[in-house]
């Protein structure tokens, strides 16, 4: 039963200050980048992708890196601005940018909330020192509260970003963290587990033995029961599986995704989804700064065009939409023997039509989504 209601954009801005090292994300350190000629690169794809996307309404805008936070606010309008000429836009539609907690950046957000910019992302990771310097972040703790109170006093909602079960975190440092972040009155929080991923300076760290102190599974398991807890006493339940929100401050462009709606993306790396003639096609650009910048002056900033095939959606909507509490819409028929053994065994729920993961299923959902779809 997937549906294809929504439609959001990706912009991806590629650069930043440095390379955190458990970052896998498509991004560069580069100084004196020229963004006028980023702005025209931007403004074409748009331009292009508008002819394949007429008559759909926008309903969300993301802006995300990198770090989105180093653009000139007059990048971001110009930006919104073709935005605006290209799609008609929903009466609430929702604008996100991503932002680090450095002083030189937080000069930019009344800029960007005059842009149209309504809502931020604050990239805290951790509220101490001594771990912000083990994961590579250019900001002190001191800076991480100033920048939340100072894009809360600027935009209607402001959400940011902690990173847990890092090395020689007890369970007491998080309870103490996440206490004293739930405090700080942010309306959203994205509260991640520490993966460690290959490509990146944590992943050949690790495979050194290099990388010390990193909890045990059981202590990993308490720590997100500790999560759900305190943030369910605080008012913002999980309604994702690391996303918390206040009722009615869930991210608008995030559950497009989730949901299995359209987006475009645009930028180095962004990938996209949209529904065109009754297909849906997956997209992905070049992400080079400079490939992307080459081949959108060639006509298309895409290397990949794709048209999925009925699985193919079929198994993005399941291993998305079951990252939702609310779960997904599915048909009896399509319930098969091994989603039905997950329910059996108390993992999965099925009932009224609708499949999600239960409390005992949902700290083990990438085990889930191996069993469904391989």
């Amino acid at each position: 039963m997937i549906e294809h209601r929504g439609f959001g954009l990706y912009v991806h801005w590629p650069f930043c200050q440095s390379k955190c090292p458990y970052c896998d994300f498509n991004s560069h350190v580069a100084t004196g980048v020229d963004q006028s000629v980023w702005v025209s690169a931007f403004e074409r794809e748009l331009d292009r992708i508008g002819q394949i996307t007429s008559g759909r309404v926008l309903n969300t805008v993301y802006f995300g890196g990198g770090t989105p936070s180093l653009m000139l606010p007059s990048t971001v309008d110009a930006i919104l601005r073709k935005v605006r000429s290209v799609w008609a836009v929903a009466n609430d539609l929702e604008i996100t940018l991503e932002a680090n907690p450095t002083s030189a950046e937080m000069r930019n957000f009344e800029g960007y909330a005059e842009a149209g910019v309504n809502r931020v992302s604050v990239g805290v990771q951790a509220l101490n020192d001594n771990d912000l310097r083990a994961l590579g972040r250019l900001h002190s703790a001191a800076e991480a509260q100033s920048a939340v109170e100072m894009a809360m006093s600027v935009f209607p909602r402001v959400s940011f970003d902690l990173i847990y079960a890092r090395q020689n975190q007890s369970l007491e440092d998080w309870r103490a963290e996440l206490t004293f972040a739930l405090e700080m009155g942010a309306n959203h929080l994205s509260l991640y587990q520490l993966t460690v991923e290959d490509g990146t300076v944590f992943g050949e760290r690790f495979a050194r033995g290099g990388l010390r102190g990193l909890p045990d599974e059981d202590l990993a398991a308490d720590m997100y029961e500790l999560t759900q807890s305190l943030t369910e006493q605080a008012g913002l339940p999980a309604y994702e599986v690391s996303n918390h929100a206040t009722p009615g401050a869930e991210s608008a462009h995030n559950q497009i995704y989730w949901k299995s709606h359209d987006w475009a993306g645009v930028g180095p790396g962004a990938h996209g989804r949209m529904t065109i003639d009754g297909k849906r096609f997956a997209t992905e650009a070049h992400a080079m700064p400079t490939t992307w910048l080459s081949a959108v002056d060639g006509g298309s900033g895409d290397f990949v065009h794709s048209d999925l095939s009925g699985t193919d959606v079929f198994d993005e909507y399941l291993m998305m939409g079951l990252r939702l509490r609310e779960g997904v819409r599915l048909e009896k028929e399509e319930i098969s023997n091994r989603i039905m053994g997950l329910v059996n065994s108390g993992f999965l729920s099925y009932t009224d039509r609708t499949l999600k993961t239960t409390d005992r299923g949902r700290p083990v959902l990438n085990a889930i989504l191996r069993d469904i779809l391989t």
